[in-house]
């Protein structure tokens, strides 16, 4: 399966393309909106994996370029570039396509993090509102540590909530979570959901900000 990763330049898109060509035998595209850019991630990332003896061709390109080659479409990139990012790259998308954000829209004050919901219901839901109607939209990823993610020498055992609407879809980003070691899927219902399962991640920051030996927090449902 082909998986572009939009923005797979930033923190969650480089933990995502690392571990997928790492873990699974899916074909990464990082994509950015400058494709040199992206060309020279995908290069760094083949030299980290191959320095771990993984053997593995990845391509990086402008982001419309990246979803019309691809069948999962990861947008990466953080909340108030979510919309543009979809809208962008909508005529490259088809029905067999299947779009999934991971971007959680939060805002800092003195207190810590807080969830900053959007007027749609949920990022997730604004994603869906910027695809093309027949695209189906996953929710999935919100919650794990990028930085965690990207670090090829650590392991973890983490849950990832996936909710949406189309089920065919949910189950094939399900099935591409847990192609990744360590991670376990868990289906959240459909998409309206999705603002519980993103509320989650400012709860996580928060926690670890405050708490020795917590840095890179994740979830595991018991």
């Amino acid at each position: 399966m082909d998986i572009a990763l939009l923005g797979g330049t930033g923190d969650i898109g480089e933990g995502l393309a690392l571990r997928w060509a790492y873990d699974s035998p899916h074909d990464v595209i990082v994509g950015s909106r400058d494709a040199d850019r992206a060309a020279n991630k995908a290069e760094e990332y083949e030299t980290e994996l191959d320095s771990r003896g993984v053997e593995v061709s990845i391509d990086g390109l402008a982001n419309e370029e990246a979803a019309a080659r691809a069948d999962v479409v990861v947008a990466a990139v953080p909340a108030y570039h979510l919309t543009d990012t979809v809208e962008a790259v909508a005529d490259e998308l088809e029905p067999t396509d299947v779009l999934v954000s991971p971007a959680v829209g939060m805002k800092r004050d003195e207190a810590g993090f807080h969830y900053n919901r959007p007027g749609a219901g949920s990022v997730t839901q604004l994603a869906a509102g910027a695809a093309p109607e027949d695209v189906p939209v996953v929710g999935a990823f919100h919650n794990l540590a990028a930085g965690r993610l990207a670090n090829l020498d650590v392991t973890f055992d983490w849950d990832t909530v996936v909710v949406g609407d189309d089920g065919d879809a949910k189950a094939t980003v399900m099935e591409l979570a847990e192609s990744i070691d360590g991670l376990r899927a868990l289906d959240g219902g459909p998409l309206e959901n999705a603002a519980e399962v993103e509320a989650v991640t400012p709860l996580l920051i928060n926690v670890a900000r405050h708490n020795d030996g917590m840095h890179d927090l994740g979830l595991e449902f018991r």
